[in-house]
């Protein structure tokens, strides 16, 4: 029996809008008459989250940065933190821009966007909703711990620069591609997995008991390790091999069928 749903947001719980759709709201509301928790596992920060946290009525734990962070909203503080040491942030993000030096950083630091150059013409999510807290140096940035490291820009640059970061520092930090104009990079264990392990022992329930919905590799960990994986139907193509049912619909309405077909709502 499912007790807890973990769910993505960009691509699959949201539309091509930002929006959830009326339908899966619906449903996610009558999950808790059921005694079934919905959890957020998402790589936006906190702030970026806030207003879909509160949409929903939840009081759950949340997973963000692809897990290095996993936030308590209600009480609004850190419950686990998972950093990536400030100098090795450093170290890739100079070792980045001598290979293009006009490539973007970010650099999230628990729920602060620090940069040392605002350009909105390579952007993710929350850059569309909040601009920088800090723009500072980055060595200035770097002298402490990093939440989460971001390289931006164009898809052919990006291109050439995953490779060479994931074989010169694919062993000490965990480096995500979901999109191709974007870079994330965590401490070395951070994955949604492995912070979801962390929820669901504080709940007193198990990973086969948790049904996991996702749209893209960062997901795969998540849906692999728990007793029911599902993708939505606009999921990378290694998820979808990877998952225990693929939806018929894509994102938002894809969770209505994913907790339809095992939530019973």
């Amino acid at each position: 029996m499912i007790k807890l749903v973990a769910c993505d947001l960009d691509g699959t719980l949201l539309n091509d809008d930002k929006r959830i759709a009326p339908q899966t709201l619906q449903a996610i509301g009558r999950l808790a008459g059921r005694g079934v928790r919905f959890v957020i596992a998402s790589a936006r920060p906190p702030r970026s989250v806030r207003h879909l946290y509160d949409q929903l009525h939840l009081n759950t734990l949340q997973i963000n940065y692809n897990g290095a962070l996993i936030w308590d909203q209600v009480a609004q503080l850190a419950v686990d933190h998972r950093p990536l040491p400030g100098l090795l942030a450093l170290e890739i993000i100079q070792f980045a821009r001598a290979i293009d030096k006009q490539v973007l950083v970010t650099c999230e630091i628990m729920d602060r966007w620090h940069t040392d150059r605002f350009d909105n013409t390579y952007s993710t999510a929350t850059g569309e909703l909040f601009g920088p807290d800090v723009i500072e140096p980055v060595e200035q940035f770097c002298d402490g711990e990093v939440t989460k490291l971001l390289l931006l820009g164009p898809g052919t640059v990006m291109q050439a620069i995953r490779p060479q970061v994931l074989e010169h520092f694919g062993d000490r930090a965990n480096v995500v591609c979901t999109e191709p104009e974007l870079l994330q990079i965590m401490e070395k264990s951070v994955s949604k997995a492995a912070s979801l392990r962390r929820v669901v022992e504080r709940d007193g329930i198990g990973l086969d008991q948790v049904l996991a919905i996702g749209d893209g590799e960062n997901d795969l960990e998540m849906l692999s390790e728990c007793g029911i994986g599902a993708a939505v139907a606009n999921a990378a193509p290694a998820l979808k091999r990877a998952a225990n049912w693929v939806a018929p619909r894509p994102n938002s309405l894809g969770v209505l069928d994913a907790l339809q077909r095992y939530c019973g709502v």
